[in-house]
């Protein structure tokens, strides 16, 4: 019995292993501009804003540092992880897009003097992240996707935002549009903080 014990338990083990192995270690993806507000998000005749977001898998959490370039100076955004995004794979709009899904504030981010903006968030990412409220029968919900929206509706005002009608996206619940967002995987459909995929539209934790 003890022998058997002791291969069972090597066993478990060695399939702890490589399933460490097997996780991605980190991983880079872009975030896209909303084509419909783009304009407003950079300087006209300048090169497009450039979002680069890079997540490093550790013990207890993730660290994750996005970094943009090209936006409009002293402009302010906010992150959020959600659920949906408003984008194909193509980084098109998707024509049946209804809504977000479930959205996780994350950070503020500001662009300086240059346009640059950078922010870095340590928590739970990675193939993981999810909210979940049994008082509205919401069951476990991953939030795959990153994206950030104008912090100031009139900053997109130019774009064809209707300033009378802010999105909840920011502390006092009167944000702007959709600036920057992540694209899903042609595949899978999922969101680029999922790193290993599963059958149906799962992900492996």
């Amino acid at each position: 019995m003890k022998t058997a014990s002791f291969v069972s338990a090597a066993i478990v083990a060695g399939v702890a292993s490589l399933s460490a192995l097997a996780q991605t270690p980190e991983t880079h993806f872009k975030l896209v501009a909303n084509p419909r507000f783009a304009n407003c998000l950079g300087v006209p005749g300048k090169p497009a804003p450039i979002a680069n977001v890079t997540v490093l898998r550790r013990g207890d959490n993730d660290l994750l540092l996005l970094r943009v370039k090209n936006l409009r100076p002293n402009l302010n955004f906010d992150m959020f992880t959600v659920q949906n995004s408003a984008l194909l794979a193509s980084g098109a709009p998707d024509p049946a897009f209804t809504n977000f899904g479930l959205a996780w504030y994350q950070s503020d981010l500001h662009a300086d003097n240059d346009g640059n903006a950078e922010v870095t968030i340590q928590t739970i990412l990675l193939d993981q992240i999810f909210g979940f409220d049994p008082n509205v029968a919401l069951a476990p919900t991953n939030t795959f996707h990153l994206g950030f929206w104008f912090n100031d509706p009139h900053d997109a005002a130019a774009c064809g935002f209707d300033v009378t009608h802010p999105t909840p996206f920011n502390g006092e619940h009167k944000a702007g549009p959709l600036a920057m967002i992540s694209l899903p995987n042609a595949t899978t459909g999922l969101g680029p903080l999922c790193t290993q995929p599963g059958p149906g539209g799962t992900c492996h934790p």
